[in-house]
């Protein structure tokens, strides 16, 4: 990023929606989808992000936004490497070409052992997915 996070205790969600360039409520539903983003509250009930939050955030949108990934994308990515995202929020992996990318995302660390809650939720989205494609119009 060319900014420099201001060096404070705690954020206002509307600083952080600020410099991070999400909106508030956006902010506000990547709190439900992602346990890791858990913003302190104060006594008049206002969210207040600490810096690993905000960096969070912003490693965040970068994976949704410019990288392309899906929620559930982002979810997995964040649970592959959460020493990573929080110790390098603004590097990307360089992929030399688009479709590289892609294969990182779908890809599944299969390889001796797998993750069985990470297997039911493809198996939900393949079933949800096919179940639309079945609906006649």
């Amino acid at each position: 990023m060319d900014f420099e996070i201001p060096d404070k205790l705690y954020y206002k969600i509307g600083e952080v929606a600020k410099f991070t360039g999400v909106k508030t409520h956006v902010l506000r539903y990547w709190e439900t989808e992602f346990k890791s983003i858990r913003p302190n509250k104060s006594r008049s009930n206002q969210r207040l992000y600490r810096k690993q939050d905000v960096e969070l955030i912003l490693h965040l949108k970068d994976l949704l936004y410019n990288q392309g990934f899906t929620i559930a994308g982002a979810r997995k990515k964040l649970r592959q490497k959460p020493a990573q995202v929080v110790a390098e929020p603004d590097k990307k992996p360089v992929a030399k070409n688009s479709a590289a990318a892609v294969d990182d995302q779908l890809a599944l660390p299969l390889a001796g052992s797998y993750d069985p809650k990470i297997l039911r939720e493809i198996r939900q989205d393949i079933l949800r997915l096919k179940k639309s494609l079945e609906i006649n119009p």
